[in-house]
């Protein structure tokens, strides 16, 4: 009776879902239909989603905490996700993990030009060994913004870099390695797109400082920021490109400045960002992904 009871109320919260967001006349666009929505499925994925980048294995409780389940059907919808390999077990635990279908599904968008479906894996190689914090972005006008993020140890600086969020490009080392590869006029137009200010004493605001600074980033491969963005963090940062040789993104990794000085940490982490980087642009190539 509880699971009844509990998979009714799961329909009702689909169903008043879709019908918030259904269109006046749902009969002209089907698809957006309530009667269209499978409950099994939403709730199937709500399983799958329950795994993220810094929750990566979790037991049958903390999946149906995170999927709104009782543990019954958690239980089952678990079970029927490792027999399809969605899902496996972790061996000598009571906790599970995706499983390697995920990853067939993970090419298949792949072959769309999807970036981020290439990094994040790459990125757990890299936190908490190489550094605290890993991350892909973008370039949007003036910003960066965050399509990847693993992180771990940072909780302290209280700093939001979910997938989404947008940082000034000016004051970020993955900004400036990849503003460092656009024309000249490029650059200032996205220096230029917003106001600067500085985020700590060492944020660079000038304009001709900037552009010097681009230079020296695009002579050397990478940027570094220590504590430009923000204080008590180093970052490094290498640029993504496409066969024609265009940047599409960047990679960094960050670390808390407690942990290591700036040249102890260029030493220890940039082999392995730019092996990494080399492998996202490998994929990226091969997969026909382009800015």
């Amino acid at each position: 009776m509880a699971g009844h009871s509990s998979m009714a109320k799961a329909e009702k919260k689909a169903a008043k879902r879709k019908t918030e967001t259904a269109p006046q006349n749902p009969k002209k666009d089907p698809k957006n239909n309530p009667k269209n929505y499978v409950a099994s499925v939403g709730k199937a994925f709500a399983v799958l989603r329950s795994f993220t980048s810094e929750a990566f294995e979790l037991t049958l409780s903390e999946v149906a905490a995170r999927a709104d389940l009782d543990r019954g059907t958690a239980f089952r919808l678990i079970q029927t996700l490792i027999e399809l390999g969605y899902l496996q077990p972790v061996p000598q635990s009571r906790r599970f993990r995706l499983g390697l279908a995920c990853l067939d599904l993970g090419y298949t968008v792949l072959s769309h030009g999807s970036l981020r479906a290439i990094v994040e894996p790459l990125l757990r190689d890299l936190v908490p060994e190489v550094g605290d914090a890993a991350s892909l972005g973008i370039l949007d006008g003036g910003d960066v913004i965050y399509l990847a993020r693993v992180g771990a140890g940072l909780d302290r600086h209280k700093m939001d870099r979910r997938p989404g969020s947008r940082i000034p490009a000016y004051s970020a080392a993955l900004g400036h390695v990849m503003l460092a590869h656009l024309a000249r006029d490029e650059q200032i137009e996205r220096l230029e797109a917003r106001p600067r200010v500085k985020l700590s004493e060492r944020t660079l605001t000038d304009l001709d400082a900037l552009l010097a600074r681009l230079d020296l980033v695009k002579k050397k491969g990478h940027a570094v920021s220590d504590g430009e963005n923000a204080y008590g963090l180093r970052t490094l940062a290498t640029p993504i490109f496409d066969a024609q040789g265009v940047v599409i993104g960047g990679l960094s990794v960050t670390i808390d400045a407690m942990r290591m000085d700036m040249p102890a940490f260029r030493d220890q982490a940039l082999p392995r960002l730019m092996q990494v980087t080399r492998q996202v642009q490998d994929i990226a190539i091969k997969s026909g992904l382009s800015g």
